[in-house]
């Protein structure tokens, strides 16, 4: 049986996932590793044309919870970075190390992000962009 703190967790997101009118999430996957340890892989299409696409791998320890790894990648219409967040360790000079944004033109430092905040920023970004034409294919 999953642990309450991931059931709750997962909830939260899938949550903030249906908040996003207008979009198709082509994809939705909880895998469920062991009682403690999820893998979690989201895709949305906005009606922008713009694509998010997270991952997280998190594991439940007593009350909280903790990621063994995430990416959260946003890109627009043309298959350009508009934003991804991860923790891969290939910027060990960076402040905040493993954690960090890339954006078109650079590679910030950054506390590791919520994937809801992740989502909310992708939200915004989107309904800023004009919408596109090719986005109902």
């Amino acid at each position: 049986m999953l642990l309450d703190v991931l059931s709750r967790y997962l909830g939260s997101i899938e949550a903030e996932v249906r908040k996003l009118e207008g979009s198709y999430v082509e994809r939705y996957e909880e895998e469920i590793i062991a009682a403690n340890r999820v893998n979690l892989r989201i895709r949305v299409r906005f009606p922008s044309g713009h694509m998010l696409e997270l991952n997280e791998a998190i594991v439940g320890e007593g009350d909280h919870t903790r990621h063994l790894g995430y990416r959260y990648h946003f890109q627009d219409g043309e298959n350009n970075v508009v934003f991804r967040y991860d923790n891969t360790p290939h910027f060990p000079s960076l402040d905040n190390f493993p954690h960090h944004k890339h954006l078109p033109d650079r590679v910030a430092s950054v506390e590791q992000p919520s994937i809801v905040n992740a989502i909310k920023e992708a939200r915004q970004l989107s309904e800023q962009a004009k919408p596109n034409s090719n986005s109902n294919m």
